[in-house]
């Protein structure tokens, strides 16, 4: 039985015709890329946990601290893409674990911002420190894949004509 090889450009899945691919350089940058954000991510996942929250719970309590006082629960919402009825049960978790508080807005009486509480803004602040020194650490990796991604840009995003 003989054994047919595949040419490169059916093997990886590239249409004829197509106009342009990427050189196999950029994408080995992307891959390693989003591998460095699913890195991050699983970091803060853990961080989270260690602390005793969701990840969705401490990008909640992130959001409200970023908002500079309080926040509505739609503004919430908005900020974590997740539903307002979503919102709703998120912040009856933190509140339960005083992490937040709720107080009626004094200009429009029906809606219901929310704040950190002292031990909210103390379990933030060990997590926000965490993320900064991986941050840190991953900084001059993450500078040089978007140097190149930057670079590509202006001469022609690295592409590949196709013949």
């Amino acid at each position: 039985m003989r054994i047919r090889q595949i040419p490169a450009a059916r093997r990886s899945g590239a249409r004829t015709g197509a106009p342009q691919l990427l050189a196999q350089a950029e994408y080995r940058r992307l891959a390693e890329f989003r591998y460095q954000l699913r890195r991050f991510l699983k970091f803060s996942e853990d961080a989270a946990a260690r602390e005793g929250l969701s990840a969705q719970q401490h990008q909640a309590l992130l959001a409200i601290k970023a908002a500079d006082g309080a926040l509505s629960i739609g503004a919430l919402a908005e900020r974590l893409g997740i539903r307002h009825n979503t919102a709703v049960e998120l912040i009856g978790r933190l509140a339960a674990n005083r992490l937040i508080e709720r107080e009626q807005n004094p200009q429009d009486r029906r809606e219901v911002l929310i704040a950190l509480t002292r031990r909210g803004e103390r379990m933030l602040a060990r997590l926000a420190l965490a993320h900064r020194d991986e941050l840190k650490k991953l900084a001059p990796l993450l500078r040089t894949l978007l140097a190149h991604f930057e670079r590509g840009s202006r001469k022609g995003d690295g592409a590949v004509r196709r013949n």
